[in-house]
């Protein structure tokens, strides 16, 4: 890379955030276009009580690009001057773009959800149990009800997950009641679990899920999580969480850059790095 005293800086802000490999493969987009001496992507643990600090003193240091991860992507809102359409309606921030001193918000969360899926089927009219509230479960969740699926949420907490499922014209369920009778075509996890550094952690047991089933895992460190290592042990098809990160990152690098994404770079830099063979 070739930083210098124009670079922009773009950033992914998190708690925790050390596993994120965002900086990897933004940077390797930066440098597949010509752009490492106007661009550098990099990380920063930022804890829920100072966000309003963080976030006015990137505006102040005049940072080009925010990426908000989790706990993040809800509260950002309330500090930003403008919100883009989809993500008001989806109720999450993932990416802030600073427009001459005008920080706008955007989500790149849906695609990296409804794309990956799409390549596999259609989903209207499928039924999908959809694991989270959080903010990638609140995108998830429009992007699917926009494409016709039929969702249920499920999560450990039910005030946050009804809240969800009501809010969207849903159903909610606890996660503890999940069932593999449920009749459910698609599975997706938005939660932490199974990332690193609890890589044992799964949110379903391998007698919830059935041969024939699509499941989606979120995460993307480690490749092979617990939950789609059971999932392939009993016949479905598995969706890795490195496709929803290659996509929605490829969306976030067009809006801070306003180029097309080279995505064989970006995937090729994180491949590369999970030791995934092509």
């Amino acid at each position: 890379m070739r930083v210098t005293a124009e670079s922009k800086l773009c950033i992914i802000i998190g708690d925790p955030v050390a596993h994120s490999l965002s900086p990897l493969i933004h940077n390797a987009a930066f440098l597949a276009c010509g752009l490492d001496s106007k661009f550098a992507f990099m990380a920063a643990r930022v804890r829920e009580d100072d966000l309003k600090a963080a976030i006015f003193g990137l505006r102040a240091l005049g940072a080009r690009g925010v990426s908000c991860t989790q706990p993040h992507k809800v509260a950002v809102m309330q500090f930003l001057d403008e919100i883009d359409h989809a993500a008001r309606q989806v109720g999450a921030v993932n990416t802030v773009v600073n427009q001459d001193g005008r920080l706008c918000g955007y989500n790149t969360d849906t695609l990296g959800v409804v794309g990956p899926l799409k390549k596999r089927t259609t989903l209207r009219g499928k039924k999908v149990g959809l694991i989270g509230a959080g903010g990638a479960a609140r995108a998830a969740l429009f992007g699917l009800k926009q494409e016709g699926a039929e969702v249920t949420v499920f999560n450990r907490s039910k005030e946050r997950g009804k809240e969800l499922a009501d809010a969207a014209g849903c159903d909610f369920c606890p996660l503890s009641e999940f069932g593999a009778g449920l009749g459910f075509e698609i599975l997706v996890n938005t939660t932490s679990l199974g990332m690193y550094p609890h890589p044992d952690e799964t949110p379903l047991a391998a007698e919830q899920i059935q041969a024939g089933q699509i499941v989606f895992d979120a995460v993307y460190a480690p490749y092979q999580t617990k939950l789609l290592s059971i999932a392939r042990s009993r016949g479905a098809e598995v969706v890795h969480g490195t496709e929803m990160f290659i996509a929605q990152g490829a969306a976030q690098f067009e809006l801070y850059t306003g180029m097309s994404a080279p995505l064989s770079a970006m995937e090729q830099a994180l491949h590369l790095h999970l030791g995934i063979k092509p």
